[in-house]
Formats: structure tokens, sequence, C-alpha cells
């Protein structure tokens, strides 16, 4: 496709520059803003000058149907520019070109930076004598002068003044600016030196050595129609850029939506201030998350009312939130949904509470935000009642334990949107996020960090037990929502673990870890259970019943944990886990006899977290 939608020539130097500085040619308002540094640019002009290869660059013609993107002038052009309407737009060789602007058309000084980043402006120089007697030594030809056109030494001696025509003459000195308009500066330069035979002389040797080759030099050009889609320009941009910044669905779609004077990012801004300043859970939702959701409804809508219109199955348009589909998105598409979607998020803001997972670094995937947004959105009122909400959680906690949404997952929203709506509405049976979710019994053993989706959902379903902390009693919830400091610690501390011989695999699974205050792990310390649990009775005026309806809510057995029986507390709070997992899910975990007694653990189960668990710092407050 991208191949028969592209002609491929090669054009003079300073008819792009011209272009650049007229107008016709602009840059995708998407391009980023970026300064070459100085020594970077004198090399480019330095090959320019002995008419060394720079690279192609690769344009877009403008007006098609498909692709209207906001431009912008190349920096340093006239602000009368942003008026015009261009012709063509670059999507590769902005650097080269911009620099090549500044430096050779521009009449004010070129932004650049040094060789340690600092911002800098600077004016570009040829030594003319340089230039002609040493061609393969050309960048020693190239001067970079202040924008004062001061050159000073390193004790502030001037040692190059060019701040005037005549101190440029007589230094032999040309301004690059003047490179396709020399004309006027050769008749001062000949009138200063009084028409001396060598002056004239050596200007015409520079004139052929370098003016010549600047005004010959050919660019290779790869210019895209305008027929082309897209989807095509933003791969080819992204593959052609290799070495910058990947930009994102957001920054394209607004660009595209620029042109058709709809301010997207300030639109979004806005949507994100409200929705995070309001709403901890949603703190590291992101803008191509919300575009996503979007893109589900509005295709979701086109396919239902296809089907509403007799247009078979197979026929009708599909369900996406791929990033081709997005990039197909309107403005009167955003203006129709997202109001409604901004709403989704907030409502599964509250759902999320309602299931005990209050901040963003509690929530097991920033990802399943997306379609569980749409669906609120798809069954608006009909999300309210108590069998919906029902129905919902347990399609949330599937996708949770069974960890479905780790991986490639836009094909899964796509499913998950009219599956679980039609389930809601009683429609359709399981949506197939609650046939392929599983959960092995084994996993429990290998739960050991909040890196894992599966971990902070038990955690969180431990919260909607009602699990309460060890010393105030205080449900863990209301400490979380009041940030007191809530982290997951170990039941068993992990120095008595050592001590007796349990091995790290073990004593660190989530089977052996509870939700508790750092002031009630602190008292704990390394102390047995049947030390520390009469300790924090005493010190908390707590009565013994009163701690064991505490450890009940934890799903931990009392009895196992007060006499320091390590391994008929594993096994036994391994079981309320499972259990606890099935009445999340509605699915049954078929049983392993023997699974979380010392002999199979501890030989089988103690190397260390898996790699899906290791892919960042374990944010757990050491036992």
């Amino acid at each position: 496709m991208i191949s028969a939608s592209f002609d491929s020539t090669k054009t003079p130097l300073q008819d792009l520059l011209t272009a650049a500085n007229n107008g016709k040619l602009q840059l995708p308002d998407f391009q980023r803003n970026w300064i070459w540094e100085d020594d970077r640019i004198q090399s480019l002009l330095a090959s320019v000058s002995v008419s060394f290869p720079i690279g192609a660059v690769m344009l877009l013609e403008t007006g098609g149907q498909h692709v209207r993107f906001k431009p912008r002038p190349i920096a340093g052009a006239p602000d009368r520019l942003a008026e015009i309407a261009p012709e063509t737009l670059i999507l590769d060789g902005q650097q080269r070109l911009t620099s090549l602007y500044r430096a050779l058309l521009s009449v004010i000084p070129v932004d650049t930076k040094d060789a340690k980043g600092k911002p800098i402006r600077r004016w570009y120089y040829l030594d003319m004598k340089k230039a002609v007697a040493v061609e393969d030594d050309r960048e020693s030809a190239v001067l970079s002068v202040p924008e004062d056109r001061l050159v000073k030494a390193f004790g502030g001696e001037i040692t190059v003044n060019l701040t005037s025509p005549e101190r440029e003459f007589a230094a032999d000195l040309f301004p690059v600016n003047r490179v396709f308009a020399n004309a006027e500066w050769r008749q001062s330069y000949n009138k200063h030196w009084q028409y001396a035979p060598e002056k004239i002389q050596l200007y015409d040797r520079f004139e052929q050595a370098v003016i010549k080759v600047f005004e010959r030099y050919q660019v290779p050009v790869i210019a895209l129609k305008k027929e082309t889609p897209k989807e095509a320009v933003c791969l080819v941009f992204e593959r052609v850029n290799t070495g910058g910044v990947p930009l994102t669905v957001f920054e394209l779609l607004t660009a595209s939506f620029a042109a058709d004077n709809f301010q997207l990012r300030d639109d979004w801004n806005a949507r994100e201030q409200r929705m995070k300043s309001q709403h901890p859970v949603l703190r590291t939702l992101q803008s191509d998350d919300f575009l996503q959701a979007i893109s589900l409804l509005v295709t979701h809508s086109r396919r239902r009312d296809a089907l509403a219109e007799g247009v078979p199955v197979d026929k009708a348009p599909g369900i996406s939130c791929k990033r081709k589909d997005i990039l197909k998105l309107e403005v009167d598409d955003w203006k129709s949904w997202a109001d409604r979607v901004e709403e989704g998020f907030v409502r599964a803001a509250r759902f999320l509470y309602g299931q005990k997972i209050f901040r963003e670094k509690d929530l097991p995937y920033r990802t399943q935000l997306v379609p569980l947004a749409a669906i609120f959105v798809d069954l608006d009122k009909e999300s309210e009642t108590v069998g919906a909400r029902q129905q919902i959680a347990r399609w949330y906690w599937c996708g949770v334990l069974g960890e479905l949404y780790g991986g490639a997952i836009e094909t899964r929203f796509t499913r998950d949107l009219p599956e679980v709506a039609a389930l809601v509405r009683g429609d359709a049976a399981a949506p197939i996020t609650i046939s392929e979710s599983s959960f092995q019994p084994n996993r429990l053993l290998t739960l050991r960090t909040r890196q894992s989706a599966a971990y902070k959902g038990i955690h969180a379903l431990l919260m909607r037990e009602g699990g309460r902390d060890f010393r105030t009693g205080d449900p863990i919830e209301a400490q979380t929502l009041f940030d007191d400091d809530i982290d997951i610690h170990h039941i068993f501390p992990e120095r008595w673990c050592k001590a007796n011989g349990l091995k790290s695999g073990t004593y660190n699974s989530i089977i052996n870890k509870a939700a508790l205050s750092a002031r009630t792990n602190r008292q704990i310390g390394g102390r047995a259970p049947s030390i520390y649990l009469p300790t924090l009775q005493r010190e908390a005026g707590i009565e013994p019943t009163q701690m064991n309806q505490i450890l009940l809510s934890h799903r931990i057995l009392p009895d196992s944990l007060r006499a320091d029986q390590f391994w008929d507390f594993y096994a036994a709070r391994a079981e309320e886990l499972l259990k606890l997992i099935e009445s999340a899910t509605g699915k049954s975990i078929a049983r392993e006899p023997e699974l979380f007694r010392s002999g199979a653990v501890q030989a089988e189960y103690d190397e260390g977290p898996p790699e899906w668990e290791s892919e960042g710092p374990v944010a757990e407050a050491a036992s």
C-alpha cells in the first residue's frame, strides 16, 4: 500500500529552504521541537559544502482526505507563515532542514546547544582562505560565532570581532546566511579591499569551491502522496524516526484534531485533572486509555447499528481499539463520547472502591480500567443494580486472579465490552474472560511481591472481607483510606522463620502475609506469634476472643498461629485463600493434597519469585 503512494526524486536544497521560507513547506504539529548541538550543525554545513550526502528527507503532500494534520512553520521562519496553508509537510529530516534553514536563510541567530547541553545562539561563518585551501578538512573552515559576534579567549580577550560587515571583510569570513544571496556581499567585499586582485581571486575561488556547491546541492526527497492513509503515514513516520521518542496515538490525534480547530490536549488535560484529583485509583490513567475506551464504544455502536439494520454478523463492522482504529477517530467522535467516557471512568473508580481498591498502587491492572469504563458507559443505569454489580465484579476478579490483562489485551477488550454487557442484561452466558480464567493452587506459593496483579487482588479481597489491624482492630480499608502507612507484612516474622529453618520462598509467599500498619509490624518485631499476640492483646487492651476474630478477618485460623505451628497455619491459610478466590471468581479450584505441607513447598517452590514478578523494585516494607 505504501510503496504505491510515494514519489522519489532529488530536489535542490535551495528550493526546499525557499519553500520553508515562504510557508509552502511546513511541519506537522505532532513533530516535537528539538535543537541540534552546535558541533553537529557545523559538521552538517561542512558536509553540504563539499557535496557529501546528508540523507534523504520524507515529505507528505497536503490536501488529502485521509490525513489532515495541523501545520506549523519550521523553527526560525517568519511568524506570518502560520497563516499560510502549506503544500507539503516534513515527516523525516526536520533537524537537518531546520538547521540548514536557520544557518543559511534565517536573519536571526541559530538556537542550538553547546557540548554540555546548555542553550546557546550562534551565527555561522566560512573562513574563505581555509575553505579554498583544504577541501578534505572543510569542518575547520566552519566557524561558530556567539550571538554578539564576538569570539573571546578564556581570559575574556576578544579574538574575533564580526560586529560589522567591514570587520567580516577584513577577516575574510563569509556569513553562511548569505550563501544564496551573495552578490551584494561580494560587491561590498571587493570595494572594501579596493578591488585588490588577490582578494578578487580569493573570492572567485571561494565562489567556485563553496558557494556554487551549495547552489547545486540536491537532496533526495521521498514524497508521500496525499492519498496515503493516516495509519500508513504514522507508521512510516515512526519507522524513519528511530532515533527519537515514539509518538503516542494521542499526540497524532492531537495534531489531526487541531486541523479542525479542536484542541484535544486542552480538553483532555481538563478531564484528566478532574478524574485524578477526585479519584486516586485513576492517577495512572493515560490519555491512550481514554482513547481506547472511546474507540471501543464508537465501533461497538457502529456494529450494533449495522446489525439492527439487518447487516449479516460476518459483514458488520468489528469492535476495535487498536492503534489504527483509534487513528480513524474524528473530532465528532470525541465530542459525542468524551463526557460519557469520563463518567464511565468515574463509575469504574467507584466500583473499585467497593472492591476495596482505593489507590493507584493497589490497582491490579491499569489496562482493565479501559473495558471496565466502557462497560459502565454501555450499561448506563442498568449497571446500578446489585445483580449487575455482582456480575461485573465476577468478570473483574476473573480477569485479575486469572492474570489475563498483562499481555496483548486489545482483542480481549473487544470481547469484554459486548459480552459483559450481554451477561448483565441476561442475553448471554459467561464471557470468554470468565471461561478462560483459572487459578492453580500452587500459584499461591509464587505470589511473593506486589508486582503481581493476583497478589494485589488477594490483598483487596481480604480488605473486602473486613480484614482488621492486629493492634488497633481498625479495618484495613479505613486505614488505607486515611493513609495510615499500611503495607503487607509477614505473619510469622522473617527472623523467626529463618531461625526455624524455613526457606525464603516459603515464608515470603502471600500465604504468610497480611496487611498491617507499620507501627503494628514494629511491635511484632521478629518474635514468635505465641509471644507477640499476647503482647499486642495486653498493650492494646484486646481480649483473646477479640484477637481471634481479628485473625479470622484475615482468614487466619487462630489455634495454629498461637501454637507456633507453622505448617498447620500455612496449609489452613492457603485453603482459606483458595476459598476466597473461588468466592470472588465463582469458579472452583482443584486441590492438590499435601501441596502446602513442608516437603512439597520447601523442595519445589524456593527458587525465588518467578520472572513476571521481578520487573521492578519490591514495594513491600521489611518485617
